[in-house]
């Protein structure tokens, strides 16, 4: 993990913080405006002015991201952690939230093998043409049962 040396106030300028968190510069903007990042102080020329503890901040929205969360969810994610943190309440918003994610996850790799194997089997036929493949009863694709008794050249199903 790359560490970051601030200014003699531990503070980093946006450009450290961008490279330090693997991001660019409108990205640390963006996560401003959705409320991901607090503003930063400024100095007197209206440079950004960001405590070391914002690396961290964006390398943990950028791995939730890589997980699937959207920024919402990242959000929402943050907020409930800051608020276990004040309150010292125990809440599951993580175990919940990933949960939920993983589920989601894997409803999506279920439909993604249904995909791969329907085209596995659309390979396998020798479908080289939509059109013509779906006119033909034994296609394997699931337009299949919209097809006619006409059949077409290109697909030997």
């Amino acid at each position: 993990m790359t560490t970051v040396d601030g200014g003699a106030d531990g503070r980093l300028r946006s450009g450290q913080v961008a490279a330090a968190a693997g991001v660019n510069q409108q990205t640390l903007r963006y996560y401003e405006r959705r409320g991901l990042l607090h503003e930063p102080e400024r100095t007197p020329g209206g440079h950004r002015l960001y405590p070391a503890e914002a690396v961290t901040l964006l390398r943990v929205i950028k791995t939730a991201q890589r997980l699937g969360f959207t920024l919402e969810e990242v959000a929402d994610l943050l907020e409930a952690g800051t608020h276990r943190h004040r309150h010292r309440r125990a809440d599951a918003g993580l175990r919940e939230s990933a949960r939920a994610k993983l589920a989601e996850v894997e409803a999506k790799i279920t439909d993604l093998q249904v995909i791969a194997d329907t085209l596995r089997q659309a390979l396998d036929a020798g479908c080289d043409d939509l059109v013509a493949c779906a006119a033909e009863e034994s296609c394997p694709l699931p337009f299949a049962d919209l097809a006619t008794t006409n059949a077409g050249p290109g697909c030997r199903c």
